[in-house]
């Protein structure tokens, strides 16, 4: 009986030594997974070494020795220690990985908050400046005593703040959105020479006024392209702006179009477009995070001028859309010149494109139907619409809308103008509604979207539900006009 349990601690501490064997080897793999380790790889396979030593022992004695109790009782206390300890050793490990994972964990949130921090420092700045301007410029102009000369000239800085701040909230919403993947491009057939010839007379007045000489040229055979024609737009803006930004009087900004022809491809051609000024330039270093969102050169200079540094990380992602690149040369006091290269399909005019401009339609007499329940932006729309010869009638929501269309008779809404966020019905719920209508007449009246709902997605919805066009607010009174006649001239036709 002695001899037995004698045997059976010798082959139990085996099975053991020979499980600590293995468990070392996962181990070790584990720990070499974790960091280099090459110049200790001997050290781990020591242990390895000494515990096959250990188990080649145990198995000498239990096939060819006579053990005794005390030879027994070691090797088999052996193997439990040994089991202990690696059990105690992966126990530690698994709390320093634990412990270093809580630390980048910690590491990152504090990154978010110094982020968030500066992200909101920025916007409280870069928001406050114009609101200061139109705060202040109202109040000066309500004063008594202003002659109407000074009230005009306060309007038209109130006016220029103003769109300063839609610009920084467009900014934000923007990168918001292309960094959660919503950001998406609409290619459609777009004459390139125009559009470069479009954005440049936006920009003109701006550059003229500090007397900085702009010129534009364009060298291209192949002039129309499938592109996202509002995107391409707003990239080149932010280059444009930029360099007028940062040229002082009497300096020189230039815009130029290449078409570059060493590729013979009747799909597709290749474009450069250079941006270049002799303003303050950039130091090198940074150049380097010139488009890191939120991203300012800390200059005295820089710091007098409005933005929130947004404006060129929107305008990569801009170029990176379009499957371009977006390179830049600058040198303090010497300027900066951006270069955009991108591919665009070739395309051919599409019908009616080459025409001259649209001859304006008479809004006078025509009666809208105005849904909104802001108050305020109802009266500022109404007054607006009726400028343009627009009999009003207006509804604060949804099922009022839907009520009174009901009751009319054939003809007597031209169009409808519709909120989309409004209590009781909303605007999509009242479209459909009203495109559901019995009497196709009243079914089929045109229904234009007049909301501050402005994404992409929010158009696409619109023409889902029905609506035949849309109107972003704040309202843009020659984009309003443009879309109120085509939706009008459709229905028409």
């Amino acid at each position: 009986m002695k001899v037995v349990f004698l045997y059976l601690m010798i082959y139990s501490g085996s099975a053991l030594m020979a499980y600590n064997i293995y468990r070392y080897i996962c181990f070790s793999r584990d720990v070499r997974k974790q960091g280099n380790w090459e110049q200790e790889q001997r050290l781990f396979y020591l242990p390895i070494w000494l515990l096959i030593m250990f188990f080649v022992g145990y198995l000498i004695v239990g096939f060819f020795g006579k053990p005794d109790l005390v030879m027994a009782g070691i090797l088999f206390g052996g193997s439990v220690f040994v089991f202990v300890m690696l059990h105690l050793i992966r126990r530690t490990f698994d709390k320093i990985q634990e412990n270093e994972q809580l630390e980048v964990r910690l590491s990152a949130a504090e990154e978010a908050s110094k982020a968030k921090t500066f992200f909101l420092s920025n916007m409280s700045h870069d928001i406050r400046t114009p609101l200061n301007a139109i705060i202040g410029y109202t109040m000066l102009a309500n004063q008594e005593g202003v002659t109407y000369v000074e009230k005009s000239g306060y309007i038209d800085k109130i006016e220029m703040a103003s769109r300063q701040l839609l610009e920084i909230v467009n900014d934000v919403l923007d990168m918001s959105r292309i960094e959660s993947g919503k950001f998406s491009l609409e290619p459609t057939c777009v004459n390139l020479e125009n559009c470069i010839r479009e954005v440049s007379d936006l920009v003109r007045t701006q550059l003229e006024a500090k007397k900085i000489d702009f010129s534009v040229s364009c060298l291209v055979s192949h002039k129309w392209v499938m592109c996202d024609k509002v995107m391409l737009d707003r990239a080149l803006m932010n280059l444009l702006c930029n360099a007028g930004k940062f040229t002082e009087e009497s300096g020189r900004v230039s815009l130029q179009l290449n078409e570059l022809t060493e590729d013979d491809d009747d799909e597709k051609a290749r474009y450069e477009i250079h941006i270049k000024d002799t303003g303050i330039g950039m130091s090198r270093e940074f150049a380097e995070r010139l488009f890191i969102p939120f991203e300012r050169e800390r200059t005295s200079t820089v710091s007098r001028i409005q933005g929130t540094g947004l404006g060129l990380a929107i305008t990569k992602s801009i170029v990176d859309m379009m499957g371009g690149r977006i390179t830049v040369q600058t040198e303090k006091g010497k300027g900066t010149e951006f270069t955009v290269t991108v591919d665009f399909l070739l395309a051919e005019p599409e019908e009616g494109t080459c025409q001259g401009e649209r001859e304006e339609i008479s809004f006078e007499g025509m009666r809208a139907l105005l849904v909104e329940d802001n108050m305020i932006n109802m009266e500022i729309a109404q007054m607006l619409l009726k400028q343009e010869g627009f009999l009003i009638e207006t509804a604060e929501n949804g099922k009022m809308a839907l009520e009174m269309v009901a009751a009319s008779e054939q003809g007597y809404y031209d169009v409808i103008l519709m909120d989309i966020q409004m209590p009781v019905m909303d605007g999509y719920t009242a479209t459909r509604a009203i495109r559901d209508l019995p009497d196709s007449r009243l079914a089929g009246i045109p229904i234009i979207a007049m909301t501050a709902n402005a994404f992409q997605e929010d158009i696409k919805k619109a023409e889902e539900v029905g609506m035949n066009g849309h109107i972003a607010k704040p309202l843009d009174i020659p984009g309003m006009k443009a879309t109120l006649q085509r939706v009008l001239e459709a229905a028409s036709g």
